[in-house]
């Protein structure tokens, strides 16, 4: 079959300016999966001017051998971390992947989420939405005396003082304690709260040197110095530790429902309440995590994994990217379900999430920037047969 390659043009420039109606968006995906079978040299042509239209020079088209193409286009990573596609496992012609691939590289901006398990990609139509901004560096400080700071509105510079420490937010969003040389140590440790909200997270450098990552919905509670044998604090949601190294001093980190203990070393921890497990992953050091009536050591690239009977197992060959992948500013997933994904942006952009109708099993491998806004997130997500919408404070999950 043979297409008018301007009519494919005038498709593909719509698509690309987000102007396309429902129809043409229909039309284009059709016209594609015909050329794909039908008509290759006209297919290879097409795609390299709409390439060259696009100006993507950080990505390579390579048209000299069909498996060069489906290895560039399918597996390019582009260097601003835009997309990472997996392929479906379907006896499907290569040429309708690099079709359907091309076209979504080459409109999307900010990100994507590819799908398994499912066997067409079907157009869904532009649906205006509500929208939810994307979170940002929110907490609250609260002092021992119980007084309580908003550190997203704080001055910079130092804010409060507790015992013989200054405590100062510094330009970048961070809350850095220091020792005040001028006044005696004191014995009594005062303790310090820092919890985010949902839509929040947050930088800390403890007293001892130790750095702090809050993700959203979490807090950690700690002694403004660690006078005694140990440096013991208390975590709740997903914190990401860089331990400051002192053998003599064990640092200790206390959830709900274990305690992990380290001498210095890099580890994130989750333990939301809304999860089924807390886990614990390690990536430099050792730790040892102590929950039920078991204790692991794990080492690094490893993680703990404490379930709801309190039944602790240690699994090793972690994508530790993946589990770490909100500390670098991404949602990443690798195999992950619609539940898990949606409780993550339900924390990350402060909606509730309401399922309507029956999900089915689907798992999801992508990723894409945490500083989208929720529509676009959702947009992703709708390539699969998903549809969803935002209102209020709530997103409508349905299929």
């Amino acid at each position: 079959m043979s297409v008018p390659d301007t009519r494919i043009s005038y498709l593909f420039k719509k698509y690309f300016e987000k102007s396309a109606t429902a129809r043409e968006v229909e039309e284009l995906f059709t016209l594609l999966n015909m050329l794909a079978g039908d008509n290759d040299e006209q297919l290879t042509g097409l795609l390299q001017q709409a390439w060259d239209s696009q100006q993507a020079d950080d990505m390579v088209f390579n048209a000299e051998k069909s498996d060069q193409i489906l290895k560039n286009i399918l597996h390019t990573t582009p260097q601003n971390d835009i997309i990472k596609l997996v392929p479906v496992k379907k006896q499907v012609s290569w040429r309708k992947y690099v079709a359907i691939a091309a076209v979504f590289l080459l409109a999307a901006t900010i990100g994507f989420v590819f799908f398994k398990h499912s066997k067409v990609i079907r157009p869904v139509a532009t649906v205006k939405l509500h929208d939810a901004l994307p979170g940002g560096n929110k907490a609250i400080l609260t002092l021992a005396n119980g007084t309580s700071i908003v550190l997203d509105s704080a001055h910079n510079g130092v804010i409060a003082k507790q015992g013989n420490s200054l405590i100062n937010k510094t330009q970048n969003g961070q809350l850095v304690y220091n020792t005040d040389q001028t006044v005696a140590a004191v014995d009594v440790n005062e303790i310090n709260t820092v919890a985010t909200p949902r839509g929040g997270q947050y930088q800390i450098v403890l007293p001892d040197g130790t750095k702090v990552w809050l993700n959203a919905a979490s807090s950690v509670k700690y002694p403004t110095a660690f006078n005694g044998k140990n440096r013991r604090v208390e975590i709740t949601g997903e914190v990401y530790f860089e331990v400051a190294k002192n053998p003599l001093k064990p640092f200790i980190v206390k959830t709900n429902r274990a305690e992990v203990e380290v001498l210095g070393t890099h580890f994130n921890i989750m333990a939301y309440n809304d999860e089924d497990v807390m886990k614990t992953t390690l990536l430099e050091g050792s730790v040892k995590i102590t929950g039920g009536n078991a204790s692991k050591i794990i080492k690094p690239g490893e993680q703990a994994i404490l379930n709801e009977n309190n039944e602790l197992t240690v699994t090793s060959n972690i994508d530790v990217d993946e589990e770490v992948a909100w500390k670098n500013g991404l949602f990443l997933f690798n195999d992950a379900n619609i539940r898990s994904i949606m409780r993550q942006a339900s924390r990350w952009y402060d909606v509730d999430v309401i399922y309507q109708g029956k999900i089915p099993v689907k798992q999801y491998t992508g990723r894409i920037s945490r500083n989208v806004k929720a529509s676009e997130l959702l947009n992703m997500l709708k390539y699969t047969g998903l549809n969803a919408r935002i209102d209020g404070r709530n997103i409508f999950i349905t299929y």
